[in-house]
C-alpha cells in the first residue's frame, strides 16, 4: 500500500504489536488518545474518535484505515462502550467513507464471542483432542458489554462495506502476549496471538484482495478453539507461533 495508514489506538498494546513487527512498512499515520510519552517519528494526532474535526483532520489522503481504538476493559460500563467503542467506530467509518479510503481493518475481539464458551463446553475445549471451531460464519454472541460493543463493530462494518463499498476485514483478535504464552492456563493458551503473528496478519489484511471478512486473530496453537483456516485462504495469513512450543519460560522450537 502506497498511501498512508492510519492507525488509532496507536499507544494501545495491538498498536505497539504492530507497529514494532511491520512498523517501517507502511506510511504510519498515527491516533493517540492522549499525548504519548515519546514523540513519535511518523505524523501524529490527538484526540477522541468521536471528535469528527481531529479524525477528519488524521484521515486526510489515507487509503487504508487500522482501527483499534476503544475502551478495552472486559467490565467497561455501557455509557464508555456506547461512546468510545461503538459512536466512535461509526465515526470513524463515515469519516472513511467521506474521504474515500478504501479499506477498514476493525479490532474486534474474542469477547465478541465469548459467550459461546458454555460450562458444557469448558475446559474440554481448551484441549487439543476437542474438534469444536469457532470459524468466523457463526452469529456473535458476546459475553459482556465490550464484547457487545465488538459484535457491534463489525455489523458497522458490515453496513458501510454493503452501502458505500469499503473493504472491511474484522479481526477478531485473541489473547495477545509478550512473550511467552500463558503458563497453566488452557484458555489463554488456546487464543494466544504472538506478537509478530499480531503484526503480521494485519499487514495481511493491509495488503490481500476481499471485500468483506471476519477473521480469527490467534498464532497457529495445538490448542485451540478458534479456525484460523479463513485467515490463511483469504488474507494469505502464515503464523510463526504456537502456544505448545514452550515449556515454562523456554521456547522448545527454533525461532526461525
Amino acid at each position: 500500500m502506497d498511501e498512508p495508514v492510519l492507525l488509532t489506538g496507536a499507544g494501545g498494546q495491538v498498536g505497539r504489536a504492530i507497529l514494532e513487527g511491520i512498523g517501517d512498512q507502511y506510511d504510519w499515520r498515527l491516533f493517540f488518545h492522549s499525548q504519548p510519552d515519546e514523540e513519535p517519528e511518523a505524523e501524529y494526532f490527538v484526540g477522541d474518535v468521536t471528535d469528527d474535526e481531529v479524525v477528519t483532520d488524521a484521515m486526510a489522503d489515507v487509503g487504508a484505515v487500522v482501527h483499534l481504538a476503544g475502551d478495552p476493559r472486559k467490565t467497561a460500563p455501557w455509557d464508555s462502550v456506547l461512546s468510545n467503542n461503538i459512536d466512535g467506530t461509526q465515526n470513524m467509518y463515515e469519516i472513511a467513507v467521506d474521504h474515500g479510503v478504501e479499506k477498514f481493518v476493525f479490532a474486534s475481539s474474542n469477547h465478541a464471542v465469548g459467550a459461546f464458551e458454555t460450562d458444557e463446553r469448558t475446559p474440554e475445549m481448551y484441549r487439543t483432542h476437542d474438534e469444536f471451531r469457532l470459524d468466523g460464519s457463526e452469529f456473535p454472541r458476546p459475553g459482556n458489554l465490550y464484547g457487545v460493543s465488538k459484535a457491534t463493530g463489525e455489523i458497522l462494518g458490515r453496513y458501510y462495506h454493503d452501502e458505500y463499498g469499503i473493504t472491511v476485514c474484522n479481526i477478531r483478535i485473541g489473547n495477545l502476549t509478550r512473550g511467552h504464552p500463558p503458563i497453566d492456563y488452557e484458555r489463554g493458551q488456546a487464543m494466544w496471538l504472538s506478537h509478530r503473528d499480531c503484526a503480521q496478519i494485519h499487514a495481511c489484511a493491509l495488503e490481500a484482495d476481499y471485500e468483506f471478512e471476519i477473521v480469527y486473530g490467534i498464532s497457529d496453537n495445538d490448542r485451540k478453539y478458534y479456525s484460523i483456516e479463513r485467515a490463511k485462504e483469504v488474507l494469505g495469513y502464515r503464523p510463526m507461533d504456537n502456544s505448545a512450543e514452550w515449556n515454562g519460560d523456554e521456547k522448545v522450537a527454533d525461532e526461525n
